[in-house]
């Protein structure tokens, strides 16, 4: 099947740097056998919502193609955008499922915030040991709370690790916000044929409402143009998150709503 979702289009491509991206008829598996820990890098994505009866079977799909305990300890459904079929979702919630919805926002006319940050330093990071574990170290700073803090980093380290990869192998780059030397602001920005899609968007606590984040988001993605041929942007926010306003300020617009059903094992990361 052909994935209409721009978000799980851009996840997939994301992935496929060093994973796996299978076409399974009616659905899409997307695993990363060197991390099947990672929540939003092993799933699978349907041709259409969940209906009743589909959790048996659903189930079962997700254990045969992309895993099972103890190295997989969740299960990621998520289907694409091509129908306006409405999900009945009452078995999977029944069963300890959590919807995750995200807004995909995109553009093509990025433009600089209504009161950009002219304090900072923006630029990429540099490979550089020392800078990549500043980011790191932001990127923890910045995790939701839900996660545990001690598995999150053995994640992020993994994470991160494979970014610098996806840098070296010239596929995009990796961005900071430096206030008097010190890392606050971070985010990724990755291109396949002049698609954009950032990746990881955070800003320490203690620099927010600063104008960082939206100036880093523009600078970034104009960088991205000059250097790596992007076109169109893409970028994936919480709706119910103020992260959403912020991209706005530069351009992005609504463009769907990304829907999948999470259930984890206890002790996943």
């Amino acid at each position: 099947m052909d994935l209409h979702s721009l978000g799980f289009r851009t996840d997939a491509m994301l992935i496929a740097f060093d994973g796996v991206v299978r076409d399974l008829g009616d659905a899409v598996k997307v695993t990363n056998p060197n991390n099947p820990g990672h929540f939003f890098g092993n799933f699978l994505v349907f041709d259409r919502p969940p209906r009743a009866g589909d959790l048996a079977g659903w189930e079962a799909r997700f254990a045969s193609e992309v895993g099972a305990p103890p190295l997989t300890r969740h299960v990621l459904l998520g289907w694409d955008t091509n129908t306006r079929e409405q999900p009945d979702l009452t078995e999977f919630l029944a069963a300890g499922y959590a919807l995750e919805e995200n807004l995909v926002m995109a553009t093509r006319d990025l433009h600089p915030p209504k009161r950009p940050n002219r304090e900072a330093e923006f630029r990429p990071i540099r490979d550089d040991d020392d800078e990549w574990a500043q980011v790191l170290e932001c990127q923890i700073a910045t995790k939701e709370d839900r996660w545990d803090a001690e598995q999150y980093r053995v994640f992020k380290t993994q994470q991160m690790r494979r970014y610098r990869a996806m840098t070296r192998a010239g596929m995009g780059h990796w961005y900071g916000a430096f206030v008097d030397g010190e890392l606050a602001a971070d985010l990724g920005v990755f291109v396949v044929d002049g698609l954009a899609r950032y990746q990881s968007v955070g800003t320490l606590p203690k620099f927010r409402r600063r104008g960082l984040c939206g100036t880093l988001t523009h600078l970034a993605g104009e960088h991205a143009r000059e250097t790596l041929g992007a076109r169109d942007f893409v970028i994936v926010a919480d709706d119910h998150y103020f992260a959403k306003d912020v991209y706005a300020d530069v351009g992005f617009r609504p463009y769907e709503r990304q829907q999948m059903l999470l259930r984890t094992e206890p002790g996943a990361g």
